[in-house]
């Protein structure tokens, strides 16, 4: 019984109390298992201790940098906060001032300079170009803080999409950062910096990004200094619209001939739509381009909540036009021409704003483009190079139309009304007869068309011819004029003396340099189409010289009192009157009867003269009614002759057509002109003049020549003259 241990079952007690715990034997005591099961999670606890601790220091490191950050971006801010001036003072940022062209009835048909039409505000413009401006420069420009991440972001990618660099194409700039870069962030141009106007605007344009880095502070210190419609108020002022137009005020009378106030959803689109590119968008260079550049700001406006759809379409169906005086763009070689007379301070480098009131008249004006563009589509073959001039005025000189080549709506260019000296030809006529006249010779005195050769000393002989190769015999000044003879007018400039002739066209306004060999009477001096055809007027209004003008006053803005005014206009006494008379009824039959016949229309009297020069490289028709004198000039820029055209053809066409529609509606009136006694005869008898002529000068030339046997006095310098006239 007590040796049966083995099966006995624990007691109760046993079970309550526990007994001390065996100590382990040498088999478990191998069970630290657990203590290495343990000891990574301790690794673990160290790993993420240090990783919180670093972390920690990146995030102290982090915002105390960024505290210094702020603290530096708000110092920066705030320096400029101080240089920001009063927002009225930023409106107007023109370095140049503006010229406005006034025509003789005082409406607007040329600008020039940097036109400001004045300063507007975002509420004082119409609520359809300040919405297109937002829509489609910054749509969330009243949501941002003047610089937009979102839309740098948006910059980048595009620009790296389309294989440019990150900040080359499109920027990503607010209207906030335009307009911190139109105020070239606060740098104002200085001269004496500067090379040019144009090397400060290129600086104030640079992309880097450093200067991107202070774009965005300057617009940040905007935005706290200013309200957004302050913002947007100075870049619709400040903006460059194209057409020398700053701001939307001067943009909207340039174009359309209204105030900014008065825009429609579709001129105000096209306004809007010129800020991405404003010389090449400009509608005044193309129309179309702008209208499809407008039709997209439609669009826009559309999607973004401001126009509705029956608007946008409404408006992209009836796109905006340019006003009348910006779809003609009349005048511009005359605007030109008038800025080039006018003072230098005052007209091309102008700091103010200035109104200059001109002669122009704008139904003249396209009578004479309509005119040339007429001739040369119907009547000159196709490719042709030649060019023509033209010029339309008063008898008192006051210019009032001038077209200085074919491609007539254009300005800045080459003025061959006025810059191109070219010889005159048979056009020179008329003062070697008005010096005649002067003396006391008649239109129907004679002279001998018969061979005759000079003698110059250092030039060798020299003999005219006519155009036709043949002689008249004696023949009448009328007709000599008439027809257009040489050797009559070199046989009467030589008698009345070649010092006399030269007087006699340099007081009537011929002020090039005049030839002083005997050629002096064929037109082998050089002159402009403006002198000559202002020396044409002097005829006309009976022997007084006249001095062109196209200025009649000059005025600043806002200014009630001219600063200067005309400078041209009636001048001396040349001729006599009945001198003048006279010459005026022998240039008549130049067109009744002679080689002016292609210039007669309406059955009106007319009076003009016909010019060819050697080789025909240049053809004159210069003639008048009692209303208007008119000039035209046709030729190659390059003297290459020309193929077949007088100055009683092309030329004289041209004045017709142009004087046909300069005279539409004008009743017709008789010409100033006075008939020599006998002139009513059928056959005027020949009164050969055998008197010497009656001044000193003239008298010398006629001894020497009779001693002489013909030899010109005054040699000339050189070895050719022209011998060729013109039909």
């Amino acid at each position: 019984m007590s040796d049966s241990k083995k099966g006995k079952r624990p007691l109760v007690a046993d079970r309550r109390y526990a007994s001390k715990p065996a100590k382990p034997t040498a088999s478990k005591a191998k069970k630290p298992v657990r203590k290495r099961k343990a000891s990574p999670r301790k690794k673990g606890g160290l790993l993420m201790r240090a990783l919180r601790w670093v972390l920690r220091l990146v995030w102290v490191i982090t915002w105390r940098v960024s505290a210094v950050a702020v603290l530096v971006l708000a110092l920066a801010v705030g320096y400029f906060w101080t240089t920001l001036p009063n927002v009225t003072q930023l409106l107007d940022g023109r370095a140049r001032g503006s010229v406005t062209l006034l025509d003789q009835e005082g409406k607007v048909y040329a600008w020039r300079g940097d036109q400001f039409g004045g300063a507007v505000t975002a509420q004082s413009v119409s609520k359809d170009l300040k919405n297109a401006v937002v829509a489609t420069e910054d749509k969330r420009f009243y949501r941002h803080f003047g610089v937009s991440p979102r839309g740098i972001a948006s910059a980048v990618r595009i620009n790296l999409s389309e294989g440019r660099g990150a900040l080359q194409g499109h920027g990503g700039s607010t209207i906030t950062q335009q307009t911190a870069k139109l105020l070239c962030l606060g740098v104002e141009y200085d001269p004496s910096e500067w090379k040019s106007e144009a090397a400060y605007v290129a600086d104030c344009r640079r992309g880097s990004l450093q200067r991107k880095a202070k774009e965005a502070i300057y617009a940040l210190a905007m935005e706290v200094k200013y309200s957004k419609d302050e913002i947007l108020s100075i870049y619709l002022n400040r903006a460059y619209m194209g057409g020398g137009a700053y701001g939307a005020e001067a943009a909207a009378q340039r174009y359309f001939g209204k105030p900014a106030s008065a825009l429609s959803a579709a001129e105000g689109a096209m306004i809007a739509g010129l800020l991405t590119a404003p010389s090449r968008m400009a509608p005044t260079s193309d129309l179309k381009r702008s209208q499809d550049r407008a039709a997209t700001v439609l669009r826009l406006m559309g999607e973004q909540g401001y126009l509705s759809d029956a608007d946008v379409a409404q408006a992209q169906q009836n796109p905006a036009t340019l006003s009348s005086a910006a779809r003609r763009k009349a005048g511009g070689y005359f605007a030109d021409w008038v800025m080039s007379t006018g003072p230098e301070f005052f007209t091309r480098n102008t700091t103010e704003d200035v109104v200059i009131r001109t002669t122009l008249d704008q139904r003249l004006q396209r009578a004479a483009e309509e005119a040339l563009i007429d001739v040369f589509e119907n009547k000159v073959r196709k490719g042709s190079k030649a060019q023509a001039a033209i010029v339309v005025m008063g008898a008192d000189g006051a210019v009032r139309a001038m077209v200085g080549g074919r491609e007539t709506r254009v300005s800045g260019v080459f003025n061959r009304a006025i810059q191109a000296e070219r010889q005159t030809g048979s056009a020179f006529k008329p003062f070697v007869y008005a010096a005649a006249l002067e003396l006391g010779y008649s239109p129907l005195d004679t002279v001998d068309d018969s061979p005759m050769t000079i003698n110059i000393p250092g030039s060798g002989p020299w003999s005219p011819r006519n155009y036709t190769n043949d002689y008249k015999g004696r023949v009448t000044l009328t007709d000599a004029l008439k027809d257009s003879l040489n050797i009559p007018a070199v046989k009467i400039s030589e008698s009345v003396g070649r010092d006399l002739v030269r007087r006699v066209a340099s007081d009537f306004g011929i002020e090039s340099d005049l030839a002083a060999g005997p050629a002096l009477a064929l037109g082998a001096s050089e002159s402009t189409l403006l002198e000559m055809t202002g020396a044409y007027a002097g005829i006309l209004n009976g022997g007084s010289s006249v001095t062109p003008y196209g200025l009649v006053d000059l005025r600043l803005k806002g200014d009630a009192e001219p600063l200067m005014g005309s400078g041209g206009g009636i001048g001396e006494r040349v001729i006599q009157d009945g001198a003048a008379a006279q010459l005026i009824w022998m240039m008549e039959k130049v067109v009744s009867q002679g080689t002016g016949q292609r210039a007669q229309f309406g059955g009106r009297e007319i009076a003009g003269k016909t010019g060819t020069t050697q080789a025909a490289r240049d053809a004159w028709f210069i003639g008048f009614t009692a209303d208007y004198v008119a000039g035209v000039w046709m030729g190659y820029d390059d003297n290459t002759p020309l193929t077949g055209v007088t100055g009683g053809g092309l030329p004289a066409e041209i004045w017709r057509e142009t004087m046909l529609r300069v005279h539409d509606g004008l009743p017709a009136r008789p010409l100033p002109m006075r008939p020599p006694e006998g002139a009513t005869r059928t056959a005027p008898a020949p009164t050969q003049r055998t008197e010497p002529p009656r001044t000193t000068e003239g008298i010398i030339e006629f001894l020497i020549r009779d001693i002489l046997g013909g030899g010109a006095p005054n040699p000339d310098n050189t070895n050719r003259y022209p011998s060729g006239s013109d039909r």
